[in-house]
């Protein structure tokens, strides 16, 4: 069977999606260009080669829309002959991206393919691709109260693994701080691209990195999804969410370079990971969040590994009781979980998150001689990726 290998794979540093962040100056398919053409250059690649850019985006609408991998792909100077497609597989989209590219490699269907991803939060808000009806409406039937949204979730997963305000808050100025002390090791210099601002500037650095949190510091904030409707619908959530234990809005970009082993070494380019194995799955839309649970369960088992014997793990910090809740349904060595922190400190842009944690986690894994390493991300309306990779 043919092997997938990663040859390479880049993230934009993140900025904040707001008016005013960092990246808010420029334009996402801009931004998803700019990445685009990194790691082209980065390996010498010619452009010629690429069978196919596969991209993640959630938001595709306004700057985001018409088919966002092929504006970019263009916009970075690829040739017309380049096709793309964007994805929407809500948080894991970029991570749903990479899965495409390797399977289409795997299958024969491509010889080098990029999987991307992008979303710029400061431009192409949250929720605009929900403008008009509610799509939701034809689910009135089966879900008759209605579904919640993701913080509603992350209160009801706190509630039901019993998972205090003080865990929480402990947690996520743990990801500050490994975050911060991964940045000044030099931890995120091979993942990271910098950015050409509109000003003639260059973004490098993580915005939403804040070195100084503490969990006292965390501690003095309210939380941020409570309504008197839904505390009157779900009694038993506590209410311990916050702004400092949910990941921040943010704009950012990430790119993998996907390959079969064989193209690889014709062209002379160095592997640096293969794809091991992977899943994907449905959980329940209202909890929304716990679909890592069995898609790790089912990773796991298609590749004949026991959690203990993966070196790392990244499990999105979407909110902080997304990955308290899955260590603690595998028993799973904290140590690993993340390591340089997760995007409660390092951001969420959404479509680039997936491409985002993997270069992450890779890079973690050269660093520490590590072999395997799992990544999973919760997804909107109740879906979950699960990805192993093996560094070479």
């Amino acid at each position: 069977m043919t092997t997938a290998v990663i040859v390479d794979i880049i993230r934009t540093p993140s900025g904040k999606g707001k008016p005013g962040g960092a990246l808010s100056g420029v334009h996402p398919a801009a931004l998803l260009a700019q990445t685009l053409t990194a790691l082209v250059e980065r390996n010498g690649l010619d452009t010629a080669l690429v069978d196919d850019v596969i991209a993640g985006c959630v938001g595709q609408v306004g700057e985001q829309s018409l088919n966002i991998a092929r504006t970019a792909l263009l916009a970075a100077g690829f040739p017309e002959s380049v096709p793309g497609t964007s994805v929407d597989r809500q948080c894991g989209s970029s991570q749903q991206a990479a899965h495409f590219a390797a399977q289409g490699v795997i299958a024969g269907a491509y010889d080098i393919v990029i999987a991307c991803g992008v979303e710029s939060m400061s431009r192409v808000p949250m929720g605009s691709s929900r403008a008009g009806r509610n799509p939701v409406e034809p689910l009135a039937e089966r879900y008759p109260e209605g579904l919640a949204n993701q913080g509603i979730g992350a209160e009801l997963i706190a509630a039901r693994w019993k998972l205090d305000r003080e865990a929480l808050d402990a947690y996520s100025a743990r990801s500050h701080a490994r975050a911060a002390a991964a940045a000044a090791s030099g931890g995120f210099d091979n993942e990271i691209i910098g950015v050409r601002l509109p000003d003639g500037g260059t973004h490098t650095v993580d915005e939403t990195v804040r070195p100084s949190t503490t969990a006292a510091g965390l501690a003095g904030l309210k939380p941020a999804y409570y309504t008197e409707a839904y505390a009157e619908r779900f009694p038993e959530i506590g209410w311990h969410v916050t702004p400092g234990s949910s990941s921040p809005l943010t704009d950012g970009a990430s790119a993998a370079l996907i390959m079969s082993e064989e193209k690889a070494a014709e062209l002379g380019l160095r592997p640096r990971a293969r794809f091991h194995a992977f899943a994907v799955t449905g959980s329940d839309p209202l909890l929304m969040l716990t679909g890592v649970i069995p898609a790790t369960a089912k990773v796991l088992e298609r590749s004949g590994l026991s959690i203990d014997a993966i070196d790392a793990y990244e499990v999105n910090e979407a909110f902080a009781p997304v990955p308290l809740a899955w260590a603690q349904g595998f028993g799973a060595d904290q140590d690993k979980l993340n390591p340089r922190g997760g995007a409660i400190a390092l951001g969420h842009p959404l479509g680039g998150s997936g491409t985002k944690l993997m270069a992450t986690l890779l890079n973690y894994l050269e660093a520490t001689g590590g072999r395997y390493g799992l990544q999973t991300m919760c997804e909107g309306g109740g879906m979950a990726n699960a990805t192993i990779i093996e560094r070479l």
